[in-house]
């Protein structure tokens, strides 16, 4: 019990070691290993969550030993509310994009060593409680990124992969530097989240604000936030289908998670500060942006990726209300977007697969063609438009409750783009 976290995030990296002393040409049997070594993790994932004390705010799972004692670096993982819905949506996702890559043929081995050691890195971000640890999770998760999209994506794959690996990088500069300064202005110096989120009484405000905006660019840049969000259209559109997946289901949310751990964890006040024109204005911002962009697409992949910038811009909202309706439409945002753009996207490679292209204007009749096929896109689109009756609908519903009692014209402005949405989706 006291190492299921543990178990969980390590277990993909076991089967990344298992697939690397497989031999290259045995394409079947390295992506059942790949299969079996993501299943356990889905069905800890699944029982972590049901068995999940919903009557404390404590970090539950929790697993605490010492690790660079020299610098009292731990090995810390723990969840919470907020982190087993991320826990749960990457088990749930990996699995499924094992399934949707059956299809390639080229470095079957590499592919799906890197894969799995994805999953850790995703997995270890969402658990760590020791922000050395934290750092390390998150620099592992960028990697085999940059080389699943560099090597197994489109025409313009190197592009796409060393765009997304700059600004991600920079961002990574940036979390370091603030990482630095609240360690070195901790005493005993520290990295343990726990901690530190007791101790930001030591920093003047103007460096709270100037370590809070450096985290949030970090984290904004995942999001991604209008201006730094350049970077996802290409990486989406370039990547192979499942790494799609990935990138919009479980790579975007790390940013809010990691503002919502850490920028509101550990720097509250500056958070109190900050948060309108940050989280907010930008927030409301990318949700009117994001449809506009959606809707001058004519490649449905990039349709759906600029759809995920729209959507994150209801969890910015609901996070910057401070209202308990607030913050958890904004997490259950976090997770039904996951699983809806996980759809839509696994929708889009399907299509690909069979028509090599993905304009839309090349795919009319296609209802009288494929029926069943049609009825499942019409159902992510609806789910997507956030219909009552379907997922999205009460997380944003909950987002524009928390959001109306502390910004009115905003939420006003964020309902009304439901529109654009409808519009992008349905025309």
């Amino acid at each position: 019990m006291d190492h299921v976290l543990t178990l969980m995030t390590f277990l993909p990296l076991l089967g990344a070691a298992i697939v690397l002393a497989l031999p290259s040409q045995h394409h079947a049997r390295i992506k059942q290993v790949a299969l079996a070594a993501t299943l356990p993790t889905l069905l800890l994932g699944v029982w972590l969550f049901v068995a999940f004390d919903r009557g404390t705010t404590d970090f539950q799972y929790v697993d605490k030993v010492p690790w660079i004692a020299s610098y009292n670096i731990q090995y810390f993982v723990g969840v919470d509310g907020i982190s087993i819905t991320m826990v749960l949506l990457t088990a749930l996702l990996c699995p499924l994009c094992v399934l949707a890559s059956c299809g390639i043929d080229k470095g079957v081995k590499g592919y799906f060593a890197l894969f799995l050691l994805l999953e850790t890195g995703m997995l270890g971000v969402f658990v760590a409680l020791d922000f050395f640890l934290f750092y390390v999770f998150w620099e592992v998760m960028l990697l085999p990124m940059y080389f699943l999209i560099g090597i197994w994506g489109g025409a313009r794959r190197e592009y796409a992969a060393i765009k997304f690996f700059l600004y991600t990088f920079a961002g990574s500069v940036l979390m370091l530097i603030a990482m630095l300064v609240l360690y070195f202005g901790s005493e005993p110096h520290t990295f343990d989240m726990t901690v530190l989120m007791q101790r930001t009484g030591v920093f003047d405000m103007r460096t709270q604000h100037l370590l809070w905006m450096a985290l949030f660019v970090a984290f904004a840049i995942k999001i991604p936030v209008f201006p730094f969000h350049t970077w996802l259209p290409d990486a989406h559109v370039e990547a192979p289908t499942a790494i799609s997946v990935i990138l919009a289901g479980v790579l975007l949310k790390m940013g809010t998670y990691g503002i919502l751990r850490i920028n509101y964890g550990i720097l509250p006040a500056a958070t109190a500060d900050l948060a309108f024109w940050a989280l907010a204005v930008l927030g409301t911002f990318n949700i009117v942006y994001g449809a506009l962009c959606a809707l001058a697409q004519t490649d449905l992949k990039k349709l759906v990726a600029y759809s995920s910038i729209s959507h994150m811009g209801y969890v910015m909202l609901g996070m910057a209300a401070f209202t308990p309706q607030g913050i958890n439409g904004a997490v259950l945002q976090m997770f039904n977007h996951g699983t809806i753009t996980a759809m839509l996207f696994l929708l889009v490679g399907v299509i690909y697969d069979r028509a090599h292209h993905r304009n839309i204007d090349g795919f009319g009749g296609l209802a009288s063609v494929m029926p069943v096929y049609t009825g499942f896109t019409a159902l992510a689109f609806f789910a997507a438009m956030g219909l009552p009756g379907l997922s999205a609908f009460i997380s944003e519903v909950l987002v524009l409750l928390g959001a109306w009692q502390r910004y009115p014209g905003l939420t006003t402005v964020a309902a009304s783009a439901i529109v654009l949405t409808a519009g992008y989706l349905l025309w």
